[in-house]
């Protein structure tokens, strides 16, 4: 079954920025256990694990369809943080923008009449909204313990038991 080059192109792009995202998190968790945060830093770790299997999704439909898969150069910017709230701030932004990846990806597949992914996509959008919920909650909780440590171990134990 083929599917449109066009389509092909911005999915191939699609599993290149899974794996920029696992890169990411990875990175956020070498940084959080830096600062000593072990939960926050496993919490990271089994995001990018998760982010390699989004990869593996978008990678076996193309291969389902007769389509080559192209992983292209990923250029991760430096990161650095000083606060845990900073760590998940940054995944925010970044499950943000793949957010947008995705609507941009869900778009093509309408203007290219592609029915055939529609079940893949649909699953990535309702991923989307629960991975954006999910930070946003762990935002909302580390603000509301600010600087008090034991609030901050407490989520810390909760994350890392994930």
């Amino acid at each position: 079954m083929s599917i449109n080059e066009k389509l092909q192109k911005i999915i191939n792009d699609q599993v290149t920025a899974e794996h920029k995202a696992a890169l990411l998190y990875t990175q956020l968790g070498y940084e959080l256990d830096r600062l000593s945060f072990t939960g926050m830093r496993d919490w990271m770790f089994a995001q990018a694990d998760e982010e390699r299997e989004h990869a593996q999704k978008f990678a076996d439909h193309l291969l389902d369809r007769d389509a080559r898969v192209d992983v292209e150069n990923i250029d991760m910017p430096s990161i650095k943080i000083s606060t845990p709230l900073d760590a998940f701030e940054a995944a925010l932004d970044h499950e943000k923008h793949v957010s947008g990846l995705i609507r941009e990806i869900v778009a093509v597949a309408e203007e290219t009449k592609d029915i055939d992914s529609r079940s893949l996509l649909n699953w990535f959008l309702d991923e989307q909204i629960e991975e954006e919920a999910t930070v946003s909650e762990i935002i909302d909780h580390l603000k509301l313990v600010g600087n008090d440590g034991s609030g901050l171990l407490r989520i810390d134990a909760q994350l890392g038991s994930r």
